[in-house]
This record gives structure tokens, sequence and C-alpha cells, in this order.
């Protein structure tokens, strides 16, 4: 049976999903003929997702939420079941940030920050396993980051968090397995990804802030995500070369790392053009404000990869019962 098949008649939550990887993965899964819920805070990006899940072949339902509010999302946990029936696959993919270095984020944003990052992916795997595990049946998937095995400057926020999300899943998956459930939880490791964030996160960099090269398009790490979503047993898939470089330097030689990232990191995450003043998302979402859609992609599509050959060989081996990250 084919992937797409097998995910016909799947109910798949999506957090995040009004823009970047969030929204490719909407697309994607829509592709595969599922129900899909679609949970971010703008309305305008939410439309225009729920749009794409239907004009790709797929059932939308989009709710507005906050993911740092536990109650709203289990709130919506709650809805989705009543409008769309059980839920078997939760994504997730939703996140904030800042571009600074650490002494110039006000305590708040740091917390903003770790509250939607860090907090919003415990909510959104609490309100799916409150219902999964009574049915002994799910897969929750978490979007995770090369920058969550590997810090670098001027995202101390983000990469913080990002770990965190990392010891959470680990904790869980170990309590699950402990339990013999049949609800499994993974997570996607990551690249640099043309996405809108880097519109729109708060930045206070001299000039505009770029992911790392080298840059993939969100597609290449949706295609992870439904395909992690079919293997949740797996521990963790790495996605990209870049992301599999940078992890096995950080645990082959961190402290040169650390050296070699002082050296780069802040030219390597900031393009030639001048900052100007723009608004963020941080607090409220930009496309509730201006109702534009930002979508899946960001500015860097003439740079970024539409596909990562080790993630297809990966995937290849995985579904062939080899073994691999992806």
């Amino acid at each position: 049976m084919t992937a797409d098949a097998r995910n016909e008649s799947k109910v798949v939550v999506i957090t995040g999903a009004s823009a970047g990887i969030g929204r490719a993965a909407a697309r994607r899964f829509g592709a595969q003929g599922a129900s899909v819920a679609l949970l971010a805070r703008g309305r305008a990006g939410l439309d225009a997702a729920v749009a794409d899940v239907c004009a790709a072949g797929g059932r939308a339902l989009a709710i507005p939420v906050d993911v740092a509010e536990y109650t709203a999302v289990d709130a919506a946990a709650t809805r989705i079941e009543e409008d769309l029936g059980p839920i078997d696959v939760w994504v997730n993919s939703a996140f904030t940030s800042v571009f600074a270095p650490f002494c110039e984020i006000d305590p708040l944003e740091y917390r903003r920050v770790t509250e939607v990052t860090y907090l919003g992916s415990v909510h959104g795997t609490r309100a799916a396993l409150a219902r999964m595990r009574p049915r002994d049946r799910g897969a929750i998937v978490q979007v995770g980051s090369a920058l969550g095995e590997r810090s670098i400057p001027l995202q101390s926020a983000y990469c913080g968090a990002k770990h965190a999300v990392n010891g959470f899943v680990e904790a869980v998956r170990v309590e699950l397995l402990h339990d013999h459930s049949n609800v499994h939880i993974t997570i996607v490791q990551a690249p640099a990804v043309n996405t809108p964030q880097f519109s729109w996160v708060l930045s206070r960099l001299p000039r505009r802030p770029q992911p790392v090269p080298p840059i993939y398009q969100p597609e290449v790490v949706a295609r992870a995500i439904a395909f992690a979503a079919e293997y949740p047993r797996h521990k963790q898939y790495w996605v990209g070369a870049s992301t599999v470089g940078t992890v096995l330097a950080q645990r082959l030689a961190p402290a040169l790392l650390d050296r070699y990232l002082a050296r780069t990191g802040f030219e390597s995450q900031q393009t030639e053009a001048t900052a100007q003043r723009r608004a963020s998302n941080l607090w409220t979402p930009l496309d509730e404000a201006d109702g534009r859609d930002y979508g899946a992609h960001g500015e860097f599509d003439d740079r970024a990869h539409p596909r990562s050959p080790q993630s297809w060989l990966t995937r290849r081996m995985r579904s062939l019962g080899g073994f691999g990250r992806a």
C-alpha cells in the first residue's frame, strides 16, 4: 500500500500551519487525501492554507490558536475530533524567534520565544497524547532543527528552545516505550530553510537576516515530515547534508566548532542589505494585521535547494527496512 493510500482517511493536525514548513506540510498531507486541521494565529495565512489543502485533494479545518496557551490548544483538539474524527497524526511546527545578541533580547521577549517554540510543542504533544493514548494509536512528529543540536550566535532564544524540545521529546519517547504504547513520537531535524521567518521575526541585526547556507525549500522538510508520520518508530530524522554535517561536527569537535562560529556566525546570518524598520510577529501575527498571506516560501527562492539527495536516500533505505536518519 502506498503512503498516499495509507493517509487518505487520516486526520492530521499541524501547528504553525499558516506559513513556512507547516504550510508546506499541510499541502503535502492534503495531496495524500488527509483531513488536515490547521492551527496558527493569523487568519489570512490560515484561509490560504485551507485553499491549498483543498486544492491538493484533502479536507481542511482552520482554527486560530496561540500554541503558547494550553487551554486553547486542548480546546482546538476537541473541536478537531468533533468535526474531523480521531486525530491520527499531530505535527508540532509552530515557533517564533528573535535575531539579536543575547544581551539585546528583553526578558519578556525571551520568555515569549520559549513559550511558543518550546511550550507550544509541549502543549501540542499533551493534547495529542490525551486523545491518542486511550486509543493506543497515533503519531506525533516534532519539527526540530539542526540548531537544537548545535547552537549558533544571534539565535540564543530559539536555539535554547529547540534544545529543550529535543530533551522533552526524548523523555516522552522513552516513557511511551516503557508503556509498550502504540503511540509514537519522533523528531525531524531541519536544516536552514527558505521560510517567511526571515521577513517577520523580530530582528535587531544591522543587516537583514538570512538562513545560513546551504538553504533548502520547505517542501524538502515537508516530505520528511510526511515520511516520519508513516514511520514514527524511528527516533529522529536528519534532513539535508548540512544537518548531518552540523550534528557530526558538534559531536566530534565542539570546541573547534565554537571558534569557527565565533568567526563566521555573525556574517553568515546577514545579507548585504541594511536592515529597515519593520513589524514582527513575536506578539501578534503579521497576516492578521495586513491581511497578507506570506505562504510557505521566504525571499531566498533563487538560492534554495528544492531537493536533498541525502534525505531521499534515507527515506528509500528506511522504507526498505534499512536504517538511517532523514
